[in-house]
């Protein structure tokens, strides 16, 4: 049975209908692995964990677990897959998902990962990586450049969407058309998440569908 997080961010905390349906997921609390989206933005010392951001919200929805491991280019590789070899929640942070992306390949980590019973969960950089593919963007103004499509992780068979300043006016221009012409993407604004359990896909918040270049609003389900 596979349980599959894909947030897009939360400014505050976990909403209360996502705490509820957490509690029910994530039954064994072992263990929570964090996996930096800013893996080499740190100089001193191994981090805090309690210094993570995306950390607070499980101890605000009352989600506490007996260790706590944050993996960055300060540990070495053999303990980070251990770590989530162990894990009993992997939790992908937000922050720069081209970063975040090469070192899940550096560390050889995706398919660790993917052969873990753990639930897996990712916020923003993290959701992205999460799906099977994800669009970047490298803009100038009002002007996008050039846009280079990713393979993420690829858990589920769709790509993924996910932007603090961006929303349903921002998708509907049609700059992820050309991806949905390969792909189903799942475009997701703030405050919102999808759960995918044993393949079903569930929806909170503000999700758009954009399948062969046509957008819909998908229907609140969680």
């Amino acid at each position: 049975m596979k349980t599959h997080y894909y947030f897009s961010w939360f400014n505050d905390i976990f909403p209360e209908k996502l705490v509820k349906l957490l509690h029910e997921d994530i039954t064994d609390r072992k263990s929570l692995v964090m996996i930096s989206a800013q893996p080499s933005g740190y100089k001193d010392e191994q981090v805090n964990s309690d210094d993570v951001f995306e950390r607070t919200w499980f101890n605000q929805a009352n989600i506490i677990f007996n260790e706590y491991h944050f993996i960055d280019y300060r540990m070495q590789k053999e303990d980070a897959q251990r770590f989530i070899q162990n894990a009993s929640v992997i939790f992908l942070c937000g922050g720069y998902p081209v970063l975040q992306n090469d070192f899940l390949a550096e560390y050889e980590l995706s398919d660790v990962i993917k052969n873990s019973n753990a639930v897996i969960m990712g916020a923003s950089a993290g959701a992205l990586n999460m799906a099977a593919k994800w669009l970047s963007l490298k803009e100038t103004g009002n002007e996008v450049e050039t846009s280079t499509i990713y393979d993420g992780i690829g858990f589920n068979h769709f790509a993924y969407e996910s932007h603090s300043k961006r929303d349903y006016a921002t998708f509907v221009q049609g700059y992820l058309f050309p991806l949905s012409e390969e792909i189903d993407v799942y475009a997701a604004e703030q405050e919102s998440a999808i759960r995918v359990k044993d393949g079903k896909i569930e929806i909170m918040g503000p999700v758009y569908l954009i399948s062969h270049s046509k957008i819909q609003k998908l229907v609140e389900t969680l």
